[in-house]
């Protein structure tokens, strides 16, 4: 299966479903990635929460944003510390790249850049665009597990980037 090509199957705008062999998957068009930020400020996690269509319902998770959809040339550093603001209304003096993660390598071809921001002062109330309807939580780091639980209980799914938060609780 190494040498065979990799067949588009369906091309949207911003998707595409292909196949290499027997394998078939989907990544995002125009080999886009994403980033994704940790970021705690006084020891509260921002995280957001947003409606996700193709699950039906609202998710908890980190913030993030696309890398390159806005500008081709943009910098992992550059669109993290956007979307922080963007989406939570904190800027960040300070990205800190951690490495690439794969979020589900066995479906989809869609990698993440997972970064750090440091140096946080709240510049606005964040939210997103209007669009997206984000709402911010600010938690204290070690009230994650519970506010997850709580979470779930009102019907809300969580991302699964959010088990960096909720390891040592896991694995206690």
């Amino acid at each position: 299966m190494t040498g065979e090509p990799v067949e588009t199957v369906w091309a949207g705008k911003y998707i595409e479903a292909k196949r290499k062999g027997r394998w078939e998957f989907v990544g995002r068009a125009n080999n886009i990635h994403a980033a994704v930020i940790i970021a705690i400020h006084e020891g509260h996690v921002l995280l957001v929460e947003q409606n996700r269509v193709p699950l039906g319902g609202p998710c908890i998770e980190l913030p993030a944003g696309l890398v390159g959809d806005i500008d081709k040339g943009e910098t992992v550093e550059a669109s993290a510390a956007r979307e922080l603001e963007e989406e939570t209304g904190y800027r960040a003096d300070r990205i800190e790249v951690i490495g690439r993660f794969a979020s589900s390598p066995g479906m989809v071809s869609e990698t993440f850049t997972l970064v750090k921001a440091h140096g946080l002062t709240e510049v606005g109330e964040g939210g997103g665009e209007a669009h997206e309807g984000i709402t911010v939580h600010r938690v204290p780091v070690g009230d994650v597990p519970a506010f997850v639980a709580r979470k779930r209980a009102e019907g809300r799914f969580v991302d699964v980037k959010m088990l960096l938060l909720l390891a040592s609780s896991i694995l206690a």
